[in-house]
């Protein structure tokens, strides 16, 4: 038989090299899979890049097994979390170099390798696109409590303000619509896969599987409200400015509260001569002040300019405590502070240090920072005559800090924060898409008041109303729509997320059972084989 141009070059190349590269092949097409899925998250409006991401990653999964998928999951969530968190170098990279920001993205990565390995468990059952999401999904839970409170950031639902997805918000929240997401991209894996084995029957389920979710997303779209309901508002943010110097932002605290109190007199001149209308509400971002027991009159002069009532980010101490808490504080010009809720999820390495023996061996720098202390009571106040829910900065990420303030009857969410930590990267546009998707999620405006952008007045279905630009002194006066409407995803809270994650557990325990009753026919057949 004669032999053909490829089969002559099989003969030639070597078998160690043949074998290897398949194996090279998909750990870059793992790692460009995760770039691609990065790419659809703030601040670019690529929502569409996220299921072609995800579609990519069942490629490089399909066949493998355990050992393999976990590899190649983690390559995957590098992929995505490197560029994502490259913010974390602006806040701490200055001091203590590379090594948080790679350390906590192969934290992040190894959750999304932990779903690789599983979704090879569950891919042998039928409608197999169907339990790869859910498993994919399943690893957001733990994420968000392990290890050091966990850390939520880059979920897959938070790249979907743009996109035709998001009103699914309301019905499900941050699981449905990520569950939606990975959905799509492992089904359109199927479809192509199918397409190209020519089997022409299977193709509408993974065809449905992709068009439904979109066809739902859109259709929800007109029943995302937008006109107040309770009446509305006009708010006023403060957003003084702060130096870009990462995590030594703590000792510049006097040059903050002199930023804030200087754009507060600007915002007060632009109301005295009519070049905005006098707000009703106006709100300064996360840690603008300092405080302690006896007050700060600086503020309550501050708040007599304007004549209307406040919420004070502020730093406070009290008495003899060496923890401060991250506050957001109720003023009133009148009568001076109220009600003040304390920040309950803390920042790792920023508002607490963990390990901090430890972390002294890796820089002096851990011996200048305290730790604060956190809150325990729901991000609810009330203040010009309108209950609000304040997550601080970071919460916005955690489902829980929102809607327990909507359950309390909150009529708007006011989410004060400090950006300038993360220097002029995707950081802030990043808490910004979060912000967006609660607003979506609870039916709510969102008005965002940050240290130096980037602020902004959102309406309740994600559309940004007005912004500022980062590292600026700026404010916006809007008119923002209060409502009382408590959406599915309100009434259904975490279950969706319990719901999600227990049919992941039965799908990976029945894809067990499988494994092992194939393993164990195999094994039969060969000792029957060898026998006869």
């Amino acid at each position: 038989m004669a032999i053909t141009a490829p089969e002559t070059q099989a003969r030639k190349t070597p078998k160690r090299v043949r074998a290897w590269r398949p194996w090279l092949l998909r750990l870059v097409a793992a790692a460009a899979s995760g770039g691609v899925f990065y790419l659809s998250f703030a601040p670019r409006p690529l929502w569409w890049l996220a299921p072609l991401g995800f579609a990519g990653f069942g490629f490089v999964l399909r066949g493998r097994r355990f050992w393999g998928g976990l590899g190649y999951g983690f390559v995957f969530g590098l992929g995505m979390y490197v560029p994502l968190l490259f913010w974390v170098q602006d806040f701490l990279g200055r001091d203590f170099g590379p090594a948080p920001w790679l350390a906590l993205s192969a934290a992040l990565a190894l959750y999304l390798g932990i779903g690789g390995a599983l979704c090879t468990v569950v891919a042998r059952l039928r409608g197999a696109p169907v339990w790869m999401a859910l498993v994919i999904m399943a690893t957001e839970t733990p994420r968000s409590w392990f290890p050091l409170g966990g850390f939520p950031w880059g979920r897959v639902a938070f790249s979907q303000p743009d996109g035709a997805f998001v009103p699914l918000a309301s019905i499900g929240g941050a699981p449905l619509v990520g569950f939606v997401v990975v959905l799509t991209g492992f089904s359109l894996t199927a479809l192509l896969v199918r397409l190209r084995q020519r089997a022409w029957r299977p193709l509408i389920a993974p065809a449905a599987a992709i068009v439904v979710p979109v066809v739902a997303g859109l259709a929800l779209w007109p029943t995302i409200g937008t006109s107040a309901q309770t009446g509305s508002l006009t708010v006023g943010t403060v957003q003084g400015n702060a130096p870009d110097i990462g995590i030594r932002l703590m000792q510049q605290s006097a040059e903050i509260a002199a930023n804030h109190l200087a754009q507060n007199a600007r915002l007060a001149e632009q109301i005295r001569t009519g070049a905005v209308p006098k707000p009703d509400l106006v709100v300064w971002p996360e840690s603008a002040m300092e405080l302690t027991d006896g007050g700060d009159p600086r503020i309550g002069q501050a708040v007599a300019q304007i004549g209307v009532p406040a919420l004070i980010g502020a730093l406070r101490w009290s008495g003899a405590d060496s923890h401060p808490q991250n506050t957001e504080t109720v003023w009133d010009p009148k009568t001076g502070p109220g009600q003040r809720y304390a920040k309950q999820q803390l920042v790792p390495f920023g508002e607490f240090i963990p390990a901090r023996a430890i972390a002294t061996w890796f820089t002096p720098f851990v011996s200048d920072t305290y730790d604060m202390r956190p809150g325990n009571s729901p991000a609810v106040l009330d203040v010009a005559g309108t209950r609000v829910t304040t997550p601080i900065c970071y919460e916005i990420a955690y489902d829980y800090v929102s809607r327990e303030g909507i359950d309390d009857g909150a009529q708007l969410i006011v989410l004060p924060t400090n950006n300038a930590w993360f220097g002029h990267g995707e950081m802030t546009y990043q808490q910004l898409a979060m912000a967006r998707f609660r607003a979506v999620e609870h039916s709510r405006a969102v008005v965002v008041s940050a240290t130096s952008g980037v602020s902004a007045l959102v309406a309740p279905d994600g559309t940004i109303m007005q912004s500022t630009s980062q590292y600026t002194a700026a404010s916006l006066v809007g008119r923002v729509p209060l409502r009382q409407t408590t959406t599915l995803s309100d009434r259904l809270g975490a279950w969706t997320e319990y719901g999600l994650v227990g049919a992941a557990l039965v799908a990976v325990l029945i894809g067990y059972v499988r494994i092992g009753r194939t393993r164990r026919t195999s094994a039969k057949y060969e000792a029957e084989t060898v026998a006869g």
